[in-house]
């Protein structure tokens, strides 16, 4: 039987175990340890049988806009419908924190594409790249697609990125 649940402290190895092999292959940004026990409370899990074969999590960034990511799902467990229950679960939560808009970064966007998530801009995502991008080894080369679904924010004012600079004397 498979089902979705709140993730809770003791599924962070198992969910450091179906991250990892797609963060190698810089399919996902890597989550260490630590950060996933920090934010294990973002996170759902799928379950087979009482294991855990899957994840996601939902970052929110305010009642405008959260972000699904890391959805991930073992290689035996793919094709069963796991990521699905994923993204639905994910998007209850949202429903339930009363966003408005949830968007996503992906390589596979047919998949999104039928769970009714649209391409959008990252100019429509300032919040996004703001906070995550900026950091991000793949900033200037990224392949990803942003997805949305609902109501993309009003735009205020696109905040640029600023990359830190050092402060350099010059001498005569």
């Amino acid at each position: 039987m498979l089902r979705t649940r709140s993730a809770i402290l003791p599924d962070v190895e198992a969910i450091h175990t179906i991250i990892q092999p797609y963060a190698e292959k810089n399919i996902l940004l890597p989550r260490s340890l630590p950060e996933l026990c920090e934010n294990v409370r973002d996170f759902v899990v799928a379950e087979h049988n009482g294991e855990v074969i899957g994840c996601g999590a939902l970052h929110l960034y305010g009642m405008h806009l959260a972000e699904i990511r890391s959805i991930a799902v073992s290689e035996p467990a793919k094709g069963f419908g796991a990521g699905r229950k994923l993204v639905e679960a994910l998007m209850k939560e949202a429903e339930r924190h009363h966003v408005t808009c949830v968007c996503l970064f992906t390589r596979i966007p047919e998949f999104f594409g039928r769970m009714g998530f649209t391409v959008a801009t990252r100019e429509a995502l300032p919040d996004k790249i703001y906070k995550d991008c900026r950091h991000c080894p793949f900033l200037y080369a990224c392949d990803e697609i942003a997805m949305f679904r609902g109501e993309l924010p009003k735009q205020t004012g696109i905040r640029k990125i600023e990359l830190p600079i050092p402060l350099v004397r010059l001498e005569a």
